[in-house]
């Protein structure tokens, strides 16, 4: 059994000795335990410090992808270096790297295909409560679209065994952590979640320049995964909103008319029509929409048989150097 622990880093030269301190190099269960790291576009000296420190293998992709890129990579890279399990961690030394044992231990006892770090948010004092309220609405908007139970889910610690691997295809650019996990949900992944530890922050996320900037992005993000997974729930709804205020236009407009004065409500009619209108052509979308999740479900299946075929036939990982140690620059 091979465990590889990867760790998506930009510009991480000093962050990362940390956080390979942190991480085990033999753990029960598993007969090697490996490291890589994939260099998300660094302009310091991450890939040296990695070489430094021991790590075995590194992903260079070319130029700055975005988080979400660089996890794909690492799990196509770990899976076609053998892979048995992969644990996905972040390279500012967030996480506590003793609780890995943790985090593989209901996917060893043949529990679940993905583990979940829990980081219990409401105690989480480094978290803003404006943050907190927003983890926690993400948090049940995937677990209700998924029909998982994760309380944290855009924790960056977890596990995955190869089964599971196999089947993520994360789109976003953004982020993977919520997306994955929806994904995960509708394919019927075994998903757990066990309690981590944290670690004492040593920077400000690189994600976000503002709690602002995180509402934001955050929310967009999770209104777009959630319509991607379910486009009829979204856009009917929607489609209701519209028809109910159509409905109460024409109702208005009808109440005027008994009592002789229609002619002076003319335009509420009109605007009923539009509303009805836009209603109509929101439920399409949500119909289409809908025919597209199908189509999208036929791709991942394909996707997941493309990449098992690679690993057949022994397809090297993209961007992938062997880790040779060398000195860090000085």
């Amino acid at each position: 059994m091979k465990l590889i622990i990867q760790i998506p880093c930009k510009d991480e030269a000093a962050q990362l000795p940390a956080t390979l301190a942190d991480l085990p190099r033999t753990l029960a269960g598993f007969d090697k335990v490996e490291w890589l790291v994939i260099d998300d576009g660094s302009t310091d000296d991450t890939v040296a410090v990695a070489r430094a420190h021991g790590v075995e293998h590194i992903v260079r992709l070319t130029n700055h992808k975005g988080l979400a890129s660089a996890f794909q990579a690492g799990l196509d890279a770990s899976l076609k270096l053998g892979a048995d399990m992969i644990v996905n961690t972040d390279a500012d030394n967030q996480y506590y790297g003793g609780d890995i044992e943790k985090l593989v231990a209901p996917i060893l006892a043949g529990h679940a295909d993905m583990v979940i770090g829990d980081r219990d948010l409401a105690g989480h004092s480094e978290f803003s409560t404006r943050k907190k309220r927003l983890q926690r609405l993400g948090s049940w908007v995937v677990r209700h679209a998924s029909g998982t139970t994760v309380p944290d889910t855009t924790s960056g610690f977890r596990a995955y065994n190869r089964e599971a691997a196999l089947q993520i295809m994360v789109v976003s650019s953004f982020t993977y952590t919520l997306e994955s996990i929806i994904q995960a949900g509708k394919q019927l992944v075994a998903i757990d979640h066990v309690p981590i530890r944290t670690n004492p922050k040593t920077r400000e996320s690189r994600l976000f320049t503002s709690v602002g900037g995180y509402v934001r992005r955050s929310a967009v993000s999770i209104f777009r995964i959630y319509s991607q997974y379910e486009p009829l729930r979204v856009f009917l709804s929607i489609a209701a909103l519209l028809g109910l205020g159509a409905a109460a236009v024409w109702i208005r407009f009808a109440v005027a008319y008994a009592e002789g004065k229609g002619a002076g409500h003319v335009q509420s009619l009109i605007l009923g029509a539009v509303l009805f209108n836009a209603a109509v052509m929101v439920a399409a979308l949500g119909v289409i929409g809908d025919l597209l999740s199908a189509q999208r479900t036929m791709i991942q299946r394909t996707f997941e048989r493309v990449r098992r075929i690679e690993l057949k036939i022994g397809v090297e990982p993209s961007h992938y150097e062997p880790a040779e140690r060398e000195e860090i620059p000085s």
